[in-house]
């Protein structure tokens, strides 16, 4: 019998190992170069922080670490809906593409601009605040894969408002249980989805919640398949309603300064295991590192057309379909619908159509 001293261990046997180096002229060209790595890591961090976002004061500390707590960037102040989009049109990219979003529907296409997604986030963060919606004020959000999904998100942090996206595919129970834990005051939904061809009740769903969430005082309800939804008086209105007769003027609604530490937003767990917990994302620190990691990770270029092909409901698409592209300024992809419907091409096809360069999706979807 060969023992390790003789030759491999068993179990090196079934190890295997591929690898596929990039073509070097490719590799020349990464965003992630040798140094990167080789930079010590309290540097990278501190470079990254002062050059990757525009700081309304500046951080004086780069890290506290009181272990298992770290804060990030200390004493500065910022807000990421300045970052994710009014710099850019600032910077003179307000007619440069923000998001190509495509319905599940075939045919239902929208081209939306950085200037056109500011005019969306100015226009519905005036709503909110008329709503009462103030900094510090939590707010739930349970949407289909629509534009106006990614508006709330920047709406709510203009404001200071921490939200909660709540995926829709999850139930009443589940929806209630986020809503309650979170204390929300404010709900943001839609009338129905569209999955494979079919509406997904979402304001039914939310109604049944809200019959146990009692901190929710009033539902904005988005129209999207124009489904007979009830609508109920003094606490339903519809985003129409909201966004009617304010102003689009970015100084009608200016970025809230935020502290580096700051509640961003809170995202629950799957609660496949237990009780969903609430994970808290802050401002700085996480703005800094999905914009980074969004940079070197995917290699992003000025002129990529990128495409996470996730749901905003889970973590990567809070990250990577919102929150580091935009602050990257990068033009992105949405689709409402699954890979499959009407067609297994239907990817494909959205993949040719915008020109996508860089698609970021699991195995689990091309299976």
């Amino acid at each position: 019998m060969e023992t390790e001293a003789d030759g491999p261990a068993i179990d090196a046997l079934f190890l295997e190992e591929r690898r596929y180096p990039p073509p070097a002229d490719f590799a020349a060209q990464a965003n992630a170069q040798e140094d990167v790595y080789a930079r010590d890591w309290e540097e990278f961090w501190e470079s990254e922080g002062r050059e990757r976002v525009t700081w309304l004061e500046p951080f004086e500390q780069l890290y506290e670490w009181n272990p298992p707590y770290a804060k990030w960037y200390l004493g500065g102040k910022l807000n990421v809906c300045f970052n994710c989009v009014d710099r850019h049109v600032e910077a003179g990219l307000g007619d440069k593409v923000a998001y190509y979003w495509e319905g599940e529907p075939e045919g239902e296409r929208r081209t939306i601009t950085f200037a056109e997604l500011q005019r969306d986030v100015v226009r519905f963060a005036n709503g909110l605040k008329a709503l009462g919606v103030r900094k510090g004020t939590p707010v739930g959000i349970y949407m289909g894969m629509v534009p106006e999904l990614p508006v709330a998100m920047l709406a709510c942090a203009r404001l200071g408002a921490p939200h909660t996206v709540v995926f829709g595919g999850f139930s009443a129970e589940s929806l209630a249980g986020r809503l309650n834990d979170m204390e929300c005051e404010l709900l943001v939904t839609q009338d129905e989805g569209w999955r494979k061809g079919k509406t997904v009740p979402l304001k039914r769903n939310a109604d049944e919640a809200l019959a146990s969430s009692p901190t929710v005082k009033q539902v904005v309800v988005l129209r999207r398949t124009d489904g007979d939804v009830e609508c109920r008086q003094g606490r339903d209105v519809s985003w129409e309603q909201v966004v009617d007769g304010m102003s689009d003027d970015p100084a009608s609604c200016p970025c809230e300064p935020m502290d580096a530490e700051d509640l961003l937003y809170l995202l629950y767990t799957s609660g496949t295991t237990a009780k969903p917990k609430g994970i808290v994302h802050t401002t700085a620190g996480y703005l800094v590192g999905v914009a980074t990691t969004h940079h070197y990770i995917f290699d992003i270029k000025p002129d990529s057309v990128y495409w996470c092909a996730a749901d905003i409901g889970w973590v990567t698409g809070h990250s990577y379909i919102v929150y580091g592209p935009l602050c990257n300024g990068t033009t992105g992809v949405v689709y409402e619908g699954t890979p499959d419907f009407p067609d297994k091409d239907r990817w494909w096809a959205i993949v040719e159509r915008y020109k996508v360069d860089i698609l970021y999706t699991a195995p689990t979807a091309i299976r």
